[in-house]
Parts: C-alpha cells; structure tokens; sequence
C-alpha cells in the first residue's frame, strides 16, 4: 500500500505553513482560555424577550450553535442574522450581540448601527476594530478576545462568550458543566487525530483520505445542524473546494431526490453523515433508508459525536471535523490558511465607501 502525505508530518508542515493544524491540536487549550476571557462579561441587561445573534462568516456560525444547542434549553427565542440589517422585531426588548471577530465586517458593523438606532439591549464580541472602538463610546457591553487568528480558527473565543453570557443572564444553565467535559474530550481528540498519527490510527485523515478527489456534502440533524454548516464551510475555506450542507429531516423532502438520478455524476460526490448513538428513533431510521436510496457511486462516510452533554457532542464532532478540512487541504497540496478571494472581495467593497459611511452614522450617534 503507498504511503500518504499525511503521514509525512515534514510535508505537513512544508505545506500548511501558518500550522493552521496548530488550532486543531490545541483546542481544548483555546476553549479553556476562551471560558476564562468570558467570565469577565458584566452584563447588567434585563431578561430579553428574544435574542438576535448578528455576524458573517467564521463570527456567525457561534451564534448556529448556540441557537441548536440552546433550543431544548431556552425559553428565549435564540436567532442569527447574517445581514447589514436586523429583522423587523428587534427592539428595545431584543439583546442583540454583535460578533465580529476583526471588528470591522461591515455587514455587522451595519447590524451594530441598527441596533444602535432601534436601542436595543447590545453586547458585542471581538478582538478590536471599529466595532470595540464604537463600542466603548456608545457604553455597550463587550468582551474583547485574543487577535492575532483567522477568525474560523477563532470559534473557542467567539461561542464561549455566547453561552457564557447566556447563563449569566439566567436564559440557560449547565453551561459550565458541559464546557469542562467538552474540554477534556478536545484534549483526547487533539492527540488522537494529530499530524504524528497515522492514517490507519487518525479518523480524521482517513476521512479526508476518502473524501479526497470529490465534493463534500454533509448531512446533519437536530444539534448537529449547525455542525454540518460548520463541516462545509471549513471544506471551503480550509480545503479550498465546494461543499453542501443539509440536514434531517427536510432534505428528505427535497435534497434527496437529486441523487435520483445522478448516475455517474454521483462519482463527484462524497457524503457525510452526522450521527450520535443517542440519536432519535426517528432520525435513525430515516438515516438509514437515505444511505440505502444513495446511488451506488456515491462515497458515504460516518463521523459519529462523542461525550455525553450535547455541547461536548457538538464540539467533538467540530474538531473531527476541521482536522478534515486541514488534512483534505494537503491532500491537495493547497495550504490551508489564506483566504484570498475573501480578500479581494473586501478590497473591491472598500471602494463603493459604504463602511464609510457606516462609520460617518455610527460617529453621529456617539456624539448625541
């Protein structure tokens, strides 16, 4: 059988030259500075009637899973806004928290002002930028995390806040709890899918190793719903290369039927189920008929959660998960870290001078 890259830690290295790997093999490291960081959130807001979690990109999907993870524990209705505006709801009733890991995305920057303008509740979380600056002037309520990342490696300081900020103002509770044995699962999972490891002993280079030559579609279900989202995106932007995410039981009602006559197209694709040991009689069942209705060229693939409490199930599967999209990464000899496109993107928005004029309102109301 011929050796892998992958178990060439050498090559690994030679390849993901800013140790994109690093915040794989140390997460449990991040999640535990990221819990002591969020201790410090002073929040003197009243009990919101609903809660709106406003971000882009790697800064939004802590606001997916916290709104998964809290929806059997919440009474407070929990949703994400990806976008320059707030839904018509929000008001001086909603706790918006901005996150915007740089500071300076103006799609959230836009949100900040507009929550700023309807006075609702705010609380924000970043590393600095324009947002912690106009924070400070307006007297809002923020925690700054540690710059210095790409903001998808960033999850640990910008979901911990989330949740922490959630127990503090009594919407949740056991948040803590969840978080210590999640921690000490990252440590095992860290060592267990690290560049030293083998193949044959790593799940997570095995999977990129299957996965590899075809695009990743990833199906999750109830709290892993935002974890498929996760899994799609670190194939993005880590693996460089197109993905999907679905999940239970809608693509039942729709996604399925494109595979029904796929035929060899289904050779392009491989696909990732989601599953938990614990999962609902119902989900499992129609788990297993769609794998069955899956036409024979597609790849299927299982990553199963591991832990006990849901946020340790959730963040094991995570870690499982962006390993992958690292390892898939150099499989493709790309490295993993820039974002090029993003970055000409932001380039060619700074011209039209709306993150400008975002600021120009921001500075009037300061000054009220």
């Amino acid at each position: 059988m011929a050796s892998s890259i992958l178990d060439d830690t050498d090559k690994i290295a030679q390849i993901d030259k800013s140790n994109m790997l690093s915040y794989c093999v140390d997460a449990a490291k991040h999640y535990r500075e990221a819990e002591e960081t969020a201790q410090k959130i002073a929040l003197r807001h009243p009990k919101p009637e609903n809660i709106i979690v406003s971000g882009m990109g790697g800064s939004a999907i802590g606001g997916e899973l916290l709104k998964d993870w809290a929806r059997e524990k919440a009474q407070t209705p929990i949703e994400v806004s990806r976008d320059y505006t707030l839904p018509a709801y929000a008001n001086q009733k909603t706790l918006t928290i901005i996150v915007s890991y740089s500071g300076e995305t103006e799609e959230t920057l836009s949100a900040f002002l507009d929550a700023a303008k309807r006075k609702c509740m705010i609380f924000c979380v970043s590393s600095g930028g324009t947002l912690l600056e106009y924070a400070e002037k307006l007297c809002v309520p923020y925690v700054q995390v540690p710059a210095g990342m790409p903001p998808r490696a960033a999850l640990p300081y910008l979901l911990v806040p989330l949740l922490v900020a959630m127990e503090k103002m009594g919407i949740v509770s056991g948040v803590f709890e969840e978080l210590s044995e999640a921690t000490k699962l990252l440590e095992r999972i860290g060592k267990e899918n690290a560049p030293s490891k083998p193949v044959k002993d790593n799940a997570a280079k095995a999977l990129a190793s299957g996965i590899n030559g075809a695009v990743p579609v990833v199906y999750g279900f109830g709290v892993f719903r935002g974890v498929a989202q996760r899994f799609k995106t670190q194939f993005n932007e880590n693996s460089k290369m197109p993905s999907k995410w679905e999940y239970f039981s809608e693509l039942n009602h729709n996604e399925i039927v494109g595979w029904e006559k796929a035929g060899e197209l289904a050779r392009c694709f491989s696909t990732v189920f989601i599953r938990d040991k614990a999962e609902p009689a119902e989900i499992r069942t129609r788990i297993e008929a769609t794998k069955k209705l899956m036409p024979p060229y597609s790849k299927t693939f299982e990553v199963w959660a591991q832990g006990k409490s849901t946020l340790a199930k959730m963040l094991s599967t995570i870690l499982v998960g962006d390993f992958t999209g690292v390892y898939l990464a150099i499989l493709r000899s790309v490295d993993p870290t820039p974002v090029e496109t993003i970055s000409l993107l932001k380039q060619k928005m700074k011209q039209s001078g709306i993150k400008e004029k975002i600021i120009r309102e921001l500075a009037k109301i300061a000054a009220q």
